[in-house]
Order: structure tokens, then C-alpha cells, then sequence
């Protein structure tokens, strides 16, 4: 047997995180890429997700139980001006997207997100486990 362990997540994140998307004419360089790190301590989870280019604002993440969807929109509009005279207009749009389940649920109320220099951060603390209630019958 191999002395090296293999989780289960390895398999799901194989392959995932480096693809850019074809947007059309634009080229590959302007087309959103994400790469996305995922760390797991024994009180949740940290996610970075590196978002090159892309505004806070065009950044959506959602949580349902263990699993985490990060997506991004990037629109770039450039307009080449002689004068009044419009002579070019580019416009760039792209989306990418991520989706994967962690092993544990994610607390969402306890959940935060910042986004610096290009890099979204979530720390995704894991839900408590339910504790079993005993109803005091009156």
C-alpha cells in the first residue's frame, strides 16, 4: 500500500480550477480565469479564489449545506475617441464558475467573504453538530 492517503475531494477538484472560458473574439486573455485553493482545519474550511480583473461587485457566492458555488462576471468596455469621433469600441464579457461540496455542512450565518487585490477569501466555518433534544412532557 501506498504510504500516501488520498481524500475522497482530491478526485472531485481534479481538473477543475484551470480553464479559462471562450468568450469569442476577444481572445483567451481577457476571458475570466479562476483558481481556487481550498484548506480544511478543524473548524471549517478557506477558500481563495483568485479573480483577476473581475469588480466585488460582479462576484456571487452562494452556500446551500456543503455546497459552495463561486461565480464571476467580467464586462469591459473601451472606446477609442478621435476627437468626437468615436473610431473603435471593444466590449469583453465572461463568465466563469465554480462549484464543489465540501465534507462537511457550512455554517452560512457564521460565513464571511472579503475581496483584496483580485483575491476572494472565505472563511467557511463548519455547522455544529445538532444535539438531540429531550422534550420535558408536561
Amino acid at each position: 500500500m501506498s504510504s500516501l492517503t488520498h481524500h475522497p475531494i482530491d478526485d472531485f477538484f481534479r481538473g477543475f480550477f484551470v480553464r479559462p472560458v471562450d468568450i469569442g473574439n476577444s481572445g483567451a486573455a481577457e476571458a475570466p480565469q479562476m483558481r481556487v485553493d481550498v484548506k480544511e482545519n478543524a473548524d471549517g474550511y478557506e477558500v481563495h479564489a483568485e479573480l483577476p480583473g473581475i469588480r466585488k461587485e460582479d462576484i456571487h457566492v452562494h452556500i446551500d449545506g456543503p455546497v459552495v458555488s463561486i461565480g464571476a462576471e467580467r464586462k469591459v468596455d473601451k472606446e477609442l475617441k478621435d476627437g468626437e469621433r468615436v473610431l473603435r469600441t471593444e466590449r469583453y464579457y465572461g463568465k466563469v464558475s465554480r462549484s464543489f461540496q465540501l465534507g462537511e455542512d457550512i455554517d452560512e450565518a457564521r460565513a464571511s467573504a472579503k475581496f483584496v487585490d483580485g483575491v476572494l477569501e472565505l472563511s467557511l466555518p463548519k455547522k455544529a453538530e445538532s444535539q438531540a433534544t429531550r422534550l420535558v412532557i408536561e
